[in-house]
Formats: C-alpha cells, sequence, structure tokens
C-alpha cells in the first residue's frame, strides 16, 4: 500500500459559548497540518449544533492563513443549497484562496424539512436535482438567456447569464461522498471525485467494512472507466487512525472506540452538544469503520493489512470530534512520524517544527 496524500477531517467543534475560539482553533489546525506537510484538510458540516455549519467563509478565512494545503469539505449535503448561490460563493472563495477547493457534496437527508422547506421529491432526488445545477453553474455553463428587459438595470435581450466571478478549474474539484457502491457508481458517471468515509450503506449480511469498502472503491474505478474513457482521479478514504506512542493516548483512544461502538456516530461530542436519540444497533445494512488505535506499529500493520484503506490514495485521519486543538495537533504529528511513512507517506515540504509549535502551548502534559 502507498499512500500519496494524507489529510484529516475536522467537524470544528466547539463547546457551547466558544463558538469563536473553535472557528479560530480550526484555522490553526490547518496550519498546523500544513507545517507538517499534510496535503489535505476537511471539514463537516452539520446545522444547528456545535460544529461548522457554513465551510465556504471557513475556506475563505483559512485560505488567508495557509498557502499549499487544499480546503475540503466532506460534506454538504446537497438538498439545503441553493445551488447557483453556493456557487458564487464557492467561486468566489477558490479564487482568494488559489484554486485550493475541494468540495465534496452528499445528496442530504430530510431531516431538516421544518427548518428549510419541505418539497415534492424525496431528499435524495431534490439533493440530486440541486447538485447537477451547481455542477452546470460551477462548469460556466449559461443558466439563462435573457428574453425580456426588466427594470432599469436589467441586462439586454440575449445576455446569457453565467456565474461570475467564474473559477477554472473548480468543477473538476468537486468530489462526492459515497457510502454506497451505487452512489459510488453515480458519482463516477458524473465526472465526480470520490471520498468514502467511516459510514457504509446497502452492506450485504455477513460482509465486513474493508472489504465493502474495497469492493465500492473498485466499483467506482470500474464506473469512472467506462463512462469517461480515461484512469480513474485518487480516491481518498476517511478513517480513525489513531497511534498512541504513550499510555495516556493509548487510553484515551481505546475509551473513544468503546464509546464508538456504544454510541455509534455520537460518541464524542463536545461540551452542549445535542444529544441525538441513540440505539443500541444501526440500521440493516449499514456499517461503521472500526478504529484502529494502539502501539504505532500494530497500527500501521493493521491499515495496511485492511483493503479499503489499502485501495486509497490519499488517506484522510477522521478527528474524533471532542478532542481540543492540542490533542488534535497531537495526533496529526503522531500519524505523520509514525504511521504515515510506514504506508509509502512524503510530506508535500520539509515539516516546519516553530510553526507547530505555535498551536502547541496548551497540550496537556499527560499527551506530550
Amino acid at each position: 500500500m502507498t499512500v500519496s496524500r494524507l489529510g484529516f477531517n475536522t467537524r470544528v467543534s466547539f463547546p457551547t459559548g466558544a463558538a469563536a475560539r473553535g472557528l479560530r482553533e480550526g484555522i490553526e489546525l490547518f496550519r498546523a497540518a500544513e507545517a507538517l506537510g499534510y496535503q489535505s484538510g476537511w471539514v463537516y458540516q452539520r446545522h444547528f449544533d456545535n460544529y461548522l455549519s457554513s465551510p465556504i467563509p471557513f475556506f475563505a478565512a483559512a485560505g488567508q492563513h495557509t498557502e499549499r494545503i487544499s480546503l475540503g469539505s466532506a460534506v454538504i449535503p446537497a438538498r439545503y443549497q441553493e445551488p447557483i448561490l453556493l456557487a458564487e460563493a464557492a467561486c468566489t472563495a477558490d479564487l482568494l484562496v488559489g484554486g485550493r477547493l475541494q468540495l465534496a457534496f452528499s445528496s442530504g437527508t430530510d431531516v431538516w424539512d421544518a427548518v428549510f422547506g419541505a418539497v415534492d421529491a424525496d431528499a435524495r432526488t431534490e439533493g440530486q436535482r440541486r447538485l447537477a445545477r451547481f455542477l452546470a453553474a460551477v462548469a460556466g455553463e449559461t443558466l439563462h438567456t435573457v428574453t425580456e428587459r426588466r427594470g432599469v438595470g436589467g441586462p439586454p435581450v440575449g445576455t446569457q447569464l453565467r456565474v461570475t466571478p467564474p473559477s477554472p478549474g473548480l468543477r473538476q474539484r468537486i468530489w462526492y461522498g459515497s457510502g454506497s457502491i451505487a452512489s459510488a457508481v453515480t458519482a463516477a458517471r458524473q465526472g465526480l471525485r470520490l471520498i468514502t468515509g467511516t459510514i457504509l450503506h446497502d452492506v450485504p449480511p455477513g460482509d465486513t467494512f474493508p472489504a465493502h469498502q474495497a469492493r465500492l472503491i473498485a466499483a467506482y474505478r470500474d464506473a469512472w472507466t467506462a463512462a469517461h474513457g480515461t484512469p480513474p482521479p485518487p480516491v481518498a478514504v476517511a478513517a480513525s487512525v489513531l497511534p498512541g506512542p504513550t499510555a495516556a493516548l493509548r487510553e484515551t483512544y481505546a475509551a473513544y472506540d468503546r464509546q464508538r461502538r456504544t454510541q455509534g456516530p455520537a460518541a464524542s461530542r463536545p461540551a452542549g452538544a445535542l444529544e441525538p436519540a441513540l440505539v443500541p444497533d444501526l440500521p440493516p445494512g449499514m456499517l461503521m469503520s472500526p478504529v484502529y488505535h494502539g502501539e504505532p506499529d500494530a497500527v500501521a500493520a493493521a491499515v495496511r493489512a485492511d483493503p479499503g484503506l489499502s485501495a486509497a490514495d490519499e488517506l484522510v485521519l477522521f478527528l474524533p470530534p471532542a478532542l481540543g486543538l492540542a490533542e488534535n495537533v497531537r495526533l496529526l504529528e503522531d500519524l505523520a512520524a509514525t504511521v504515515a511513512p510506514a504506508l509509502g507517506w512524503s510530506p508535500a515540504h520539509a515539516a516546519d517544527p516553530a510553526a507547530v509549535s505555535r498551536c502547541d502551548t496548551d497540550r496537556p502534559a499527560a499527551t506530550r
């Protein structure tokens, strides 16, 4: 297995009343990762909770404090996006950060219809409709041709309306966060890059998470080649890979694994975050990824033995949401220094210890 790119995924979480600090620490995390040679950083969008709700302005800000690391969303649910306004914001932000946006989408669910408004179509159908409109907009396609002049400042008849300012190349940096083989195949046919992560759907009985993830990636690559006649783009996989060089860290990560096994996606929440209804078991056909934790050498061996992770080109470290800045930076350091080199990874550039240390002043002594 060879990992050509190393990334991380953060929810930019914060305790109640400390959103401003949490957002600033999110930017510091990107700065630290870039100094360590990480190639990508990804953020998760979550509405009405103690997490980042609006990735685009965050990227515009983070891009002013970094130079090389790519800025990715994993994922934006398309169901509740106004596609043209989002395209305008995305193109503007991409120009501000020098073409470093990597936007990943999902179709989304209907959980917030009471707030955003219901539609006649089901959530997936509506999400795909809005995503298609967004893709056309960022690709520079004509959205409307003016047929009659309206108002004093309206454009003349015949004007072809396109998103401005355009950001050439952004369309080629749009991803889909796929949790099933069917959605991965659809993404390939749409010309979208693939990122897959910690939850899979439509898994046959008896199948394991790593094996099914490997089949999902293979199906995506086959569908891409069949649809486009070209080699598929690199695939990214988000995973919980937690090497613990110290006994204290190993116990912290083992506790997170136990919590995740009992609470599922609700594990590791910042203070004040919503408490979702917990179920003892996930719905049929849904699986969560394993957490690889322990001694760094053992973690590296487990990752190499995982067929889903071995099939990836980019490994994205999923950071436990309740960890603070110092704990997250330590985890980034440990992954980059121990497991990642064993997977064939090389940093984007020489690490800058001074830049990393500036994010490290509040680290608890037990984790140093």
